[in-house]
């Protein structure tokens, strides 16, 4: 993966993306850069399908696919306090990674996957 600096200057960053059955909602987007503590990101899996497909996403985090324009690349801009990032990554390597998710647990038989009296107690125990 790529942190873009400008049109013609990026950095390589090392992302790891991690998804767990149990959260299956859910994609953890993890960024390690060289000296800095790792930082992590949760995007919709959901929104990483979109975003192969179009433009996808609203406020802090935006998903976009090249293809069309004949390239095999995506963008996601992540927003924070801190500022704003845009990296570059493989469409490829983002389907293969989406296609082992739905291996997994298939797009719309996500909340069969979630253990309903958990969730709700753990929602009951933040009040």
């Amino acid at each position: 993966m790529q942190l873009v600096i400008s049109r013609c200057y990026s950095l390589p960053i090392c992302m790891r993306l991690r998804y767990e059955p149990a959260d299956p909602y859910v994609v953890r987007a993890v960024f390690f850069v060289d000296g800095d503590d790792p930082v992590e990101w949760v995007l919709g899996r959901d929104l990483l399908v979109d975003g192969l497909r179009g433009t996808a996403g609203d406020g802090d985090i935006r998903i976009w696919s090249a293809v069309c324009r004949g390239d095999q690349t995506m963008y996601i801009s992540l927003r924070s306090s801190a500022g704003t990032a845009l990296l570059e990554a493989s469409v490829q390597d983002v389907k293969t990674f989406l296609g082992n998710t739905q291996d997994l647990v298939p797009q719309g038989t996500e909340s069969a996957h979630i253990d309903w009296p958990v969730e709700l107690a753990n929602l009951l125990a933040e009040r």
